[in-house]
């Protein structure tokens, strides 16, 4: 979705919308609490670790995800992701395999399966079963802190550091999913995606984990671009690109999970050659596109770099042992 303008706006009109739809908020945020308190939970036997948020739209969960996959590898670990494959029309549980596309099984499942294996669930207890039938010790839920289905051993939650929780509002007078306190008692640590720290966690009882993007091609600076995003803050996108030194010439945004037409794509390759400019997405976006839909588009590979990485390892170590180094000989 692409969030709407009186979100963040300040004039009265948006103000005046905001008030009106608080109290839908105040139920909405009321009906994740008796979901939280009442829905029945399994317990799996592979530890569960859920990388989620408070607000809708995009804080990093997928490249958080995926590093922290990368390091429970390096611990020696069998880990599987757990998604419910947004934008695709798989249910589940199914095992997602190379012949996948993301119309089927959602952008993100894509996206995850380049790092490890991965689970698509609309339930999230039937997945959990998939995986232990098929031998992972180490559950990732990519989402899913609003899912009660799990028992989590590990809950972090991502918060983006410009953004931090908006205008504090619950659906749909605000980003919030539930209301934050709430969303943070059932938290055992918070990664801080971003330069910046939003003044909320200032205080916040939780450890504070800071992460940042880290671009994992160079050689962009001064390439003529038109940059497009369908992404929760195609922004984040733009600057990257941007401070990799590229010419953007052009940029256009979607809404999240963006399906691009033929008329679409067609718009922006004939704006791309007007301009002498190639066209570069994200990655997330990228694996959306038919194979004869890539031809003559770029993506920007990422991976996340954790600043308190100590931090993070402290926690992961009450859940996976770390690998030993091999002994001699």
């Amino acid at each position: 979705m692409r969030p709407p303008d009186f979100w963040s706006r300040r004039d009265w009109v948006s103000q005046l919308i905001v008030s009106l739809l608080t109290p839908a908020g105040w139920i909405y945020a009321t009906s994740v609490a008796l979901r939280a308190k009442f829905t029945p939970q399994y317990r799996s036997r592979p530890k569960v670790i859920c990388i989620g948020n408070l607000t809708v739209g995009g804080t990093g969960k997928t490249p958080i995800a995926r590093e922290i996959v990368r390091i429970l590898i390096a611990r020696g670990a069998k880990p599987v992701f757990l998604t419910r494959g947004y934008g695709g029309k798989i249910r589940g549980p199914q095992l997602v395999s190379s012949y996948d596309q993301a119309i089927d099984v959602g952008d993100e499942s894509v996206l995850l399966a380049k790092t490890a294996p991965v689970i698509v669930a609309r339930d999230r207890a039937a997945g959990a079963r998939l995986a232990e039938e098929n031998g992972f010790d180490t559950i990732i839920m990519d989402d899913g802190h609003q899912n009660f289905a799990l028992v989590k051993d590990l809950s972090l939650v991502v918060v983006d550091g410009e953004a931090g929780f908006g205008n504090e509002r619950v659906l749909p007078a605000g980003p919030l999913r539930e209301r934050v306190a709430q969303g943070l008692h059932r938290a055992h640590a918070i990664i801080v995606n971003g330069t910046e720290m939003p003044s909320e966690l200032l205080t916040a009882q939780l450890p504070l984990i800071r992460s940042r993007i880290v671009p994992e091609e160079s050689g962009w600076t001064g390439k003529r671009v038109l940059a497009f995003a369908g992404i929760g803050r195609p922004e984040k996108f733009f600057s990257s690109l941007a401070d990799l030194g590229a010419h953007i010439l052009a940029t256009r945004s979607f809404p999240d999970h963006h399906v691009y037409t033929e008329s679409e794509l067609r718009q922006l390759n004939a704006l791309a050659r007007s301009m002498d400019a190639a066209l570069v997405t994200t990655e997330k976006d990228f694996v959306r596109l038919k194979p004869a839909e890539r031809q003559g588009v770029s993506s920007l590979p990422i991976r996340i770099e954790f600043i308190e990485f100590d931090a993070l390892q402290h926690l992961l170590d009450s859940l996976v042992g770390r690998a030993l180094p091999p002994q001699p000989q």
